[in-house]
């Protein structure tokens, strides 16, 4: 069986079926996991649920399935193995929770709410059903960060001491809807971009952070929510993160990575000002107008990848070698010598994800990025906030760790 670098396989057992997948949210998160489902013969779309009825004849057009306007009735589908859920964040508690309680397996993006509450409810309803919830795509599931953890578990490069990871982008200033700008609504840049880091970092350090101290940057009165952030974090093993983060459209980190993309694409750096030039003149109605054509059955166009993804530079610092992450696979700064270790790029952009609900749905595998893991690492965001706010270090109080 073919295995890529970063470890997950395309070509499954052809006795097997492929896992009949239901959507919940045909918008932007969506879109982007669409390349992926085409290139991905272990997966099935087979029905969705949707308000616009233009996303869902689209939906029909393309993939043969059947369409719903409610998520009820999609659970009820008995082709239905799992389902995607893929609405915007403040939704993601009770359409999880239909699903567990309809017996179906979920995969749900990150955050995986925006409340403690709501994830606490959500994983006690992951408990009580005995299915698995699966939380992301998120970056932790990259390749070259799986390659990296999996050297350190080797025990080759000594034990971990510091990783550093910072991104600098244009997030603040892609379209959005007035709510994506309310940080108590899941808007700005903790909950949608902070969350990457803070997975990444976690899957590296072996999930128990213990404490938190950051500041963050609201910076911009015509955007009123976070838009940059700086955290250290502590875990339980000894070792320390520091995660920095600005979505202000100034530096683009894209020329620390290769001139690649966070989605995998080759990426025109001269196009600076892009984002900022785009929302001129444009007033909030406008602009969620505009956020309207980037979402499936708007005419937008799929991102097609050519390398992995990534989510800005990571440096990892072990007590016999620092680990630099690139698309393409991982620089190791040894004692003595310096090599590279290639994670080659696969024709399913976010194979490892599929990989993930497959070992759910076939084998009752939970992966790393459970429920559990999802709550634990919203608590990270809130922590960032809380100590942001008082100017005190947090102790966090319910992690998980990699089992």
């Amino acid at each position: 069986m073919p295995v890529r670098a970063g470890g997950w396989s395309l070509i499954s057992d052809p006795a097997r079926k492929p896992v009949g997948l239901g959507v919940v949210g045909l918008g932007r998160g969506f879109m982007l996991m669409i390349p992926t489902f085409n290139a991905d013969p272990r997966v099935r779309l087979v029905a969705a649920a949707a308000p616009r009825a233009e996303s869902r004849a689209a939906f029909e057009t393309e993939f043969g399935g059947r369409s719903y306007d409610d998520i009820a009735p999609l659970c009820a589908d008995p082709e239905v193995e799992a389902v995607y859920i893929a609405t915007p964040h403040q939704m993601h508690a009770d359409h999880v929770c239909t699903a567990l309680k309809a017996g179906k397996h979920v995969l749900v993006d990150k955050p995986i709410a925006i409340s403690m509450t709501d994830a606490d409810r959500m994983v006690a309803a992951a408990e009580a059903s005995g299915k698995h919830l699966i939380v992301g795509p998120s970056h932790s599931f990259d390749p070259p960060v799986e390659a990296a953890a999996r050297l350190m578990e080797s025990g080759e490069v000594g034990a971990l001491r510091m990783v550093q990871a910072f991104n600098y982008t244009d997030f603040l200033y892609r379209p959005r809807r007035p709510e994506e700008l309310r940080t108590e609504e899941g808007g700005g840049i903790l909950f949608s971009q902070a969350i990457h880091q803070i997975d990444v970092v976690r899957r590296l350090a072996g999930g128990m952070a213990t404490r938190v101290t950051a500041m963050t940057g609201a910076w911009d009165p015509a955007r009123p929510t976070e838009g940059a952030f700086s955290a250290l974090i502590s875990f339980a093993s000894g070792a320390f993160a520091s995660l920095t983060y600005s979505g202000y459209a100034h530096f683009d980190s894209d020329f620390w990575m290769d001139g690649v993309s966070e989605l995998g694409q080759r990426k025109d750096l001269a196009a600076y000002g892009k984002a900022r030039r785009a929302l001129e003149g444009l007033d909030p109605q406008a602009e969620a107008a505009l956020k309207q054509t980037r979402t499936y059955g708007s005419g937008a166009e799929l991102i097609e990848a050519e390398n992995n993804e990534h989510f800005g530079p990571v440096i990892v610092l072990c007590d016999r070698a620092d680990l630099r992450l690139r698309p393409g696979g991982l620089d190791v700064f040894g004692d003595t010598e310096r090599r590279f270790i290639e994670v080659p790029f696969g024709p399913a952009p976010r194979g490892p994800v599929i990989d993930a609900l497959l070992g759910a749905v076939r084998e009752d595998r939970a992966p790393v990025q459970t429920g559990a893991w999802g709550r634990a690492s919203l608590e990270i965001c809130h922590a960032i906030l809380e100590s942001a706010a008082t100017g005190q270090s947090v102790e966090l109080q319910r992690q998980c760790g990699i089992t």
